[in-house]
């Protein structure tokens, strides 16, 4: 199914990397640099007005999008098996997530932090789409995503393969400054209205949450997920 990227970051990562891109559609008179990218690199695009744009894209589009065939996750096994684990690689589960601003500024931050990977399900997930991307402001492009089955026999998996699982939960959890640094992660994060699944949860090795000291009980997911990469990498 075609799916267009828009804004001008998402727009240009695409355009940087090795993906196939059908189409480049550019407000007549912008982004003069990303038509001689096109030119050079022999991208089809064309030129509309302000309104021949918005008909063709529903977000703040910057007055450029690509149009492309979808995104195409990446197997678990190759993920996973291309890792060198005495490094400590991190990898980032999502369980039940569903809003595609969340998962893209989650994948932002994924790439800011050297994370080798994001797990999402095949069910009850927000799917990898043009928000996303949007949010996530090329990220997606970087930050391989890897879409599952069964997120707690993956985990098992990944627990027999050499990784440890951190559940954010704050049910019998301990300060996030506790957290193992020095072996394999898999971060599990959870949606905010339901948190992490019960069997995903049986997984985690640690659970751990990030103290609250005003008035409210949480943090928005993709926030508490960077206080958490940066606490995993910091020394």
């Amino acid at each position: 199914m075609r799916q267009w990227i828009y804004g001008k970051n998402a727009v240009l990562q695409r355009m940087k990397s090795a993906e196939i891109i059908d189409e480049l559609v550019i407000v007549k008179g912008k982004h003069q640099d990303l038509v001689d990218l096109a030119r050079r690199k022999k991208i089809s695009y064309r030129e509309v007005d302000v309104k021949e744009m918005n008909r063709l894209v529903d977000g703040s589009h910057q007055g450029v999008a690509v149009a492309f065939s979808g995104y195409e996750p990446v197997e678990l096994e190759s993920l996973v098996s291309n890792l060198d684990l005495s490094s400590n690689p991190i990898l980032v589960m999502c369980d039940q997530l569903e809003d595609p601003h969340n998962l893209g500024a989650i994948l932002r931050t994924c790439d800011a932090t050297g994370v080798k990977g994001v797990i999402i399900g095949k069910h009850r997930s927000v799917s990898l789409n043009a928000t996303v991307a949007k949010v996530s402001t090329g990220a997606i492009e970087t930050v391989p995503v890897s879409i599952v089955t069964n997120l707690a026999r993956t985990l098992e998996s990944l627990k027999e393969r050499g990784f440890w699982i951190i559940g954010a939960d704050n049910t019998q959890a301990q300060d996030y400054r506790e957290m193992p640094k020095d072996r394999p992660v898999v971060l599990v994060v959870g949606s905010e209205g339901r948190g992490i699944s019960s069997s995903v949860l049986k997984q985690c090795d640690y659970r751990v949450v990030i103290p609250m000291l005003g008035a409210v009980n949480s943090l928005n997911v993709s926030v508490a997920t960077g206080v958490l990469l940066y606490e995993l990498i910091s020394k």
